[in-house]
């Protein structure tokens, strides 16, 4: 018999407590009831281990035992949590609507990220339904030197937190456009603050446009970006150029979402005392 396992690493985690959650995560993931040997089996941790674990879980309401006594389901609280976060996710669903209404707009493939250390993550995106598209999903990292959003990121930047940023990662060739020299690429970082917009021309995948723009942040740096994607056999700069007012105006309304969800005086006040 063959016994599935899971990655080690989605367990690891500097403390007790981020260990507990990784294990949560593997358990939320399940489709049907599960035994602590089971766990066993599939993580590789010790039984004492991992009996403490569900324990925890157990007596905090995570976690429900059955009538057997020897399988585990998902609890009550764990149940209601999911529920919870459901019903408040209000933001999240607000800039899948505006990532929506860009995407009818434009006839393209549209994303929003953020910068997570030296690379772009991708936090939402919505695809064209033209038959030709590049597939990159929720989730999905890109290395900040070759993507439009993370040029964006890095104009922004201090020169000196930008060169420590780039002197500790390799910047990879991915294809032949890919910006690896770093005059070059510190050349086309000025001229993306001077512009506030950026392009990956082929800069990540051969065949990929992308023109990107940060949702402006009146009160310093901003740490969202959003971004227009298209096979170059559709796309070129210049009508990208021609979208760039439809992506300033969602980013726009991106960033109004963001400072809504913002306490407001009274109440960071408040909190304060």
């Amino acid at each position: 018999m063959t016994t599935h396992r899971t990655d080690m690493s989605r367990l690891e985690g500097d403390t007790p407590a981020q260990r507990l959650l990784a294990l949560l995560e593997v358990i939320a993931g399940k489709d049907q009831f599960f035994t602590l040997q089971g766990m066993v089996d599939e993580t590789g941790l010790p039984k004492p281990t991992l009996h403490r674990m569900l324990q925890q879980l157990e007596s905090s309401g995570m976690l429900q035992r059955e009538a057997d006594g020897r399988h585990y389901s998902k609890g009550s609280r764990l149940r209601r949590l999911a529920e919870t976060l459901l019903l408040n996710d209000t933001i999240q669903g607000a800039r899948h609507a505006v990532l929506t209404q860009l995407v009818d707009e434009v006839g393209e493939s549209c994303n929003i990220t953020a910068l997570s250390g030296g690379e772009v993550l991708y936090l939402d995106r919505v695809e064209t339904s033209a038959p030709l598209r590049f597939y990159l999903h929720p989730g999905s990292r890109v290395p900040v030197h070759c993507s439009a959003s993370g040029k964006l990121f890095l104009a922004q930047m201090a020169p000196a937190q930008r060169r420590r940023l780039l002197d500790q990662m390799p910047l990879t060739a991915f294809t032949h456009n890919t910006l690896t020299d770093p005059e070059a690429l510190e050349a086309e970082i000025e001229t993306v603050r001077r512009q506030g917009y950026a392009f990956d021309d082929e800069e990540f995948l051969p065949g990929l446009l992308c023109i990107a723009v940060l949702a402006p942040n009146p009160d310093g740096a901003s740490n969202t970006g959003l971004a227009i994607q298209a096979p170059v056999m559709r796309m070129n700069r210049d009508k990208a150029l021609a979208c760039l007012p439809a992506l300033q105006k969602a980013a726009e309304a991106i960033a109004n979402i963001h400072r809504e969800a913002l306490p407001d005086a009274a109440e960071l006040a408040s909190a304060d005392r």
